[in-house]
């Protein structure tokens, strides 16, 4: 599969990111000289935080391509994402000049934060292609994609911009009119006019403004939007008496939403010399890494309570987990990226971590012998971990590709004795860890034998493996290692 991005700044980098990442290739045109390495420094970004999100290695990178024209661009490619600067005569021209060049079938997007898709196909050659597709930065975390098509947008162009979208991990939220500003931006637009009066009166700083979004809605934002909120606030009665209490203050003159206070040069100084002073000196890129690592944290978290976004993600994480590999006759469990949230004051993998990634593996050859979740809840009989021993051999750093390949020491009766090696893609062995279980029933919480099915899917792999070398490190203990 292959994109073109036509616009390639903050936001154009970032769908570019989010598809290189997810094995797309991608050719971009930009005017502007800087494009190519301003691109690159937002792919860095991504490389280090989006796989973070995943616990299986997302698809082998996409080719990129810098374009000379825009012809050479978009041919032959299935989407194509305008983010071109905001202005409607630019944009439609652009339309008009790709429109020359690509498929008919190709799904041409845009990223406007404004412009209704009516207005941007006006004088196109297929008004059917275009509609919008509305992102948020950074592109390649924020799963949201706001898609809008007109009432000239072909239905196939929006289930299959829906399909893809869904595809490279993100959440696509179609729109059911047309509106300015589509749903969103009005909301972030609402914040945004009221906190530059709040500045503007001297009633707060901007940090002091940006405090009370961070300290308090934010955080609940990151998991439940305004209605789910105030359903909360209504307490066991929920919305209805939410709606009855405090549906009177909305009459009440707290607002200036209609209003926007003048931005003369002297506000405008105010404002940024604020802002200035709230960054402390961090230049935008280190602004950028903590905000990315902080997003991986959320998000993460996120998806152990399938909320919100973390539940596009968990489900983007399923479809990219591939078949278990062999690797001469080792079975590889884990393929993954460690991220920034696993890593200590010392700059590698924290101990725990590695264990994470040892029960990950464990529970993959779990579902190998088909002791999946399912068959579990059905079943009532799963296996207890009741010794471990890890063996640090090497450093494992954030962003590095780690490996487990599995190797099964003891299968038979109510015992099963793993042993993985994890090892970068480069082949250096970073840990070991040897794992004996028992098979428990869940209904007695003691040790019983297996299912017929499951003592045999073992027992192939036991006997397989048997003739396999003894792997250095099995059978040691603490003080027995080099």
């Amino acid at each position: 599969m292959k994109t073109a991005i036509v616009g390639g700044g903050v936001i154009g980098g970032g769908w570019a990111s989010r598809f290189l990442l997810n094995g797309w290739d991608v050719s971009v045109f930009d005017p502007d000289s800087q494009s190519e390495r301003k691109m690159q420094n937002m792919l860095s970004n991504a490389r280090r935080s989006l796989p973070s999100l995943y616990d299986f290695k997302l698809p082998d990178e996409g080719k990129l391509y810098f374009c000379d024209n825009l012809e050479e661009a978009v041919k032959n490619v299935e989407w194509i994402q305008e983010s071109v600067p905001e202005r409607l005569e630019i944009k439609q021209e652009v339309y008009k000049e790709i429109q020359k060049y690509c498929k008919k079938d190709t799904i041409l997007a845009s990223s406007t934060s404004g412009f209704k898709p009516s207005e941007l196909n006006e004088g196109a050659t297929r008004p059917e292609q275009i509609l919008v597709c509305h992102p948020f930065n950074p592109v390649y975390l924020l799963p949201l994609a706001e898609v809008v098509p007109s009432n000239k947008t072909d239905p196939l162009i929006v289930k299959e911009c829906s399909k893809l979208l869904n595809q490279i991990g993100m959440k696509p939220l179609l729109i059911r009119k047309e509106i300015d500003a589509h749903i969103a931006d009005r909301l972030i637009e609402a914040i945004w006019r009221e906190a530059l009066w709040l500045v503007h009166d001297d009633i707060a700083t901007t940090s002091e403004v940006d405090d009370a979004m961070k300290y308090a809605m934010g955080l609940r934002y990151a998991l439940m939007g305004v209605f789910e909120h105030m359903r909360l606030a209504g307490g066991e009665q929920g919305m209805h008496h939410f709606i009855k209490q405090f549906g009177p203050c909305l009459k009440w003159p707290w607002t200036k939403l209609m209003d926007v206070p003048e931005l003369t040069d002297e506000f405008v100084n105010k404002i940024a010399s604020q802002s200035d002073d709230q960054a402390q000196g961090r230049s935008i890129q280190e602004l950028e890494k903590s905000r990315d690592d902080t997003l991986v944290g959320i998000l993460r978290a996120l998806r152990k309570t399938e909320r919100a976004a973390g539940k596009t993600i968990n489900s983007h994480n399923h479809s990219i987990d591939k078949n278990f590999l062999f690797k001469d006759k080792l079975i590889e469990t884990v393929n993954r990226q460690i991220p920034q949230t696993w890593t200590d004051v010392n700059g590698h993998m924290n101990e725990t971590n590695y264990l994470e990634v040892c029960s990950q593996a464990t529970d993959k050859f779990m579902e190998m012998i088909g002791m999946d979740v399912d068959f579990i809840k059905s079943t009532n009989e799963s296996y207890f971990t009741v010794e471990t021993h890890i063996r640090h051999v090497n450093e494992a750093r954030e962003g590095m590709k780690i490996i487990a390949k599995t190797q099964v020491l003891e299968g038979k009766g109510k015992k099963l004795r793993l042993f993985h090696i994890l090892e970068t893609d480069k082949g250096v062995i970073v840990a070991t860890g040897e794992h004996m279980l028992l098979h428990v029933s869940l209904k007695t919480r003691s040790s019983c034998f297996p299912s017929e099915k499951i003592e045999k899917n073992l027992l192939k792999y036991a006997e397989e493996h048997s003739s396999l070398p003894w792997p250095e490190g099995a059978g040691r203990a603490v003080g027995q290692s080099k």
